[in-house]
């Protein structure tokens, strides 16, 4: 794996999901204990700094009162606005303190929905420094990290997914993504491995899978 050309991308490992008092905690405490998430994020956050590989944090922030999206939210974000989760300005939104950004760290803005492309400036920052592979973590695991890796691999970008630093709202949903969807557009790979193909120590393994 070559670091110059590789962007870890950290979607929202803000208080509201990854620390205690966190609105939407509750909901992935019991992934994040078993997987051992933030923990593994963050080993992996240090070995692309050290490695000299991007790093690139996806923060998901609303202005009081959820103007930027409908005023009748269905599914996921009306979760996110019935919890008044990832308001801006409050401690919930901050990313935790573990993951906090540092040095040359960028920091995506504009994240609304799902997909950390969609509404954002990540696509031209990923191309404008040559970047061809990117790696993925955070939560959730069948939602914001899964449509940002369909979105990674249509645009024709290696991509790989962190298996053991992504949390969801259960281990039923959290395995199931990984063992179905992970393999189609991904290469499912662990901390580990990543840790160990950043230092030249290991060949990043093709985990994809076809039908």
């Amino acid at each position: 794996m070559n670091p110059s050309t590789t962007a870890l991308v950290l979607i929202e490992f803000q208080n509201d999901f990854t620390s205690e008092g966190g609105s939407l905690h509750g909901a992935v405490a019991d992934v994040m204990q078993q997987t051992g998430t933030l923990p593994n994020a963050k080993r992996a956050l240090e070995a692309a700094r050290a490695a000299g590989a991007t790093v690139i944090h996806s923060p998901i922030a609303f202005q009081p009162g959820y103007y930027e999206i409908t005023a009748h939210p269905y599914g996921i974000l009306k979760g996110v606005v019935d919890t008044t989760s990832f308001v801006k300005g409050t401690w919930g939104c901050e990313i935790v303190g573990e993951m906090e950004p540092a040095g040359e760290d960028i920091v995506i803005e504009g994240k609304r929905g799902l997909d950390a492309f969609a509404s954002t400036n990540l696509d031209f920052i990923l191309r404008s420094k040559g970047i061809t592979t990117i790696v993925l973590a955070g939560f959730l695991t069948n939602c914001c990290v899964e449509s940002t890796m369909r979105s990674a691999y249509e645009k024709g970008f290696e991509v790989l997914t962190l298996t053991d630093a992504v949390g969801a709202t259960s281990m039923e949903e959290h395995a199931n993504a990984i063992k179905f969807d992970y393999p189609m557009f991904s290469k499912p790979t662990t901390v580990d491995e990543f840790v160990a193909a950043l230092s030249g120590e290991l060949v990043s393994a093709d985990t994809s899978r076809g039908y």
